[in-house]
């Protein structure tokens, strides 16, 4: 098969596309004939050796899969040779074909592309546990989502909008608050603007008549997490999600007492592995939101397998405008 093999951890372009053999099936495994793999700011993390999980060289990396079944161990029960299947998996996504225990699985209705499978993968089930576990989310509530032009932010957009929530989307740039706008925002706030400290929190005082942000969803850490920090309404809740804009923040706890507010963190990864149940549960939530028109997938752009870097080296630039998507037929 075809696969993205990292022998060195560098930079994402250092890397080929080389032919190698198709991985065993193991008795508790799923082996999937890959036809869409998502890709997420996270993979270059791990092709760049700075991620907290990564597996001996040489591997391939790749989170969101998806295809369909060629084999299934002797311990599976449920799915079987030739059904479409969504899977997230540590890594081993950019490649022809992938394998992973059968509890990462979950047989994809007809009315699901593998393309959209695939861009609805780690970025959904991140965004719900974000909003919902992690987050407390209640309907009717306002919830800032930074970096919201981007794969998590833009399924939390949806998510929000869908479950009765009213969305601040934080951006960069004026082509990314269009993609805001069109995954459904309702205001726009500007992490570009000068004296972000004091902006960001005016901004959001703005739009909410004073109140400020329920739940805050920050992938960006640096200076936008500590502006945002100071917009919390009373009682709100941050969930840390990543730290794409460098920095990791130092909170200052004072300021969590004062307005009795609770940072949380995110690693969705966790759940997968200690509690496959609720993400099953999860994903089963979102394949019922998909159906109803809630929720789907903003997809930028598919690359062919070969061109890999390209949509890596956007989500590096923090330029992106949706969800990239590798077909992988």
């Amino acid at each position: 098969m075809k696969a993205v093999l990292i022998r060195q951890f560098g930079a994402p372009d250092t890397l080929r596309v080389e032919n190698v053999p198709d991985p065993a099936c193991g008795i508790d495994e799923v082996l999937i004939d890959v036809k869409a793999a998502g890709v997420n700011f996270p993979d270059s993390l791990v092709i760049r050796g700075q991620y907290q999980i990564l597996p001996p060289l040489p591997f391939s990396p790749g989170k969101d899969v998806a295809g369909t079944v060629r084999q299934v161990g002797s311990a599976v029960k449920g799915l079987a040779a030739g059904d479409r299947v969504v899977a997230q998996m540590e890594y081993g996504g950019y490649a022809g074909c992938a394998v992973t225990h059968h509890e990462n699985c979950y047989k994809l209705p007809d009315t699901i592309s593998d393309v959209d499978a695939a861009a609805m993968g780690l970025v959904y089930q991140t965004a719900y546990f974000a909003l919902v576990e992690r987050g407390g989310f209640h309907a009717g509530e306002r919830v800032l989502i930074n970096g919201a032009a981007g794969g998590v932010g833009g399924a939390a957009i949806q998510l929000t909008k869908g479950l009765g929530g009213i969305v601040l989307a934080g951006v960069n740039t004026s082509e990314q608050a269009e993609s805001a706008r069109r995954h459904g925002a309702d205001h726009i706030i500007d992490l570009g603007a000068e004296n972000l400290r004091d902006a960001l929190r005016r901004q959001v005082h703005d739009c909410t008549d004073g109140h400020g942000a329920d739940v805050v969803l920050d992938p960006l850490g640096g200076d936008i997490f500590d502006a945002s920090l100071r917009a919390v309404a009373w009682c709100g809740r941050v969930v840390i999600i990543g730290f794409a804009a460098g920095r990791i923040p130092a909170i200052k706890a004072n300021y969590l007492l004062v307005k009795n507010i609770a940072v949380s963190g995110l690693q969705w990864s966790d759940y997968r592995e200690r509690a496959p149940q609720k993400v099953r549960e999860v994903q089963q939530r979102l394949f019922d939101l998909h159906a109803s028109g809630a929720i789907r997938p903003d997809i930028a752009q598919v690359f062919p397998l070969e061109r890999f870097a390209e949509p890596l080296a956007i989500l590096e630039s923090g330029k992106a405008t949706g969800k990239y998507v590798l077909s992988v037929a």
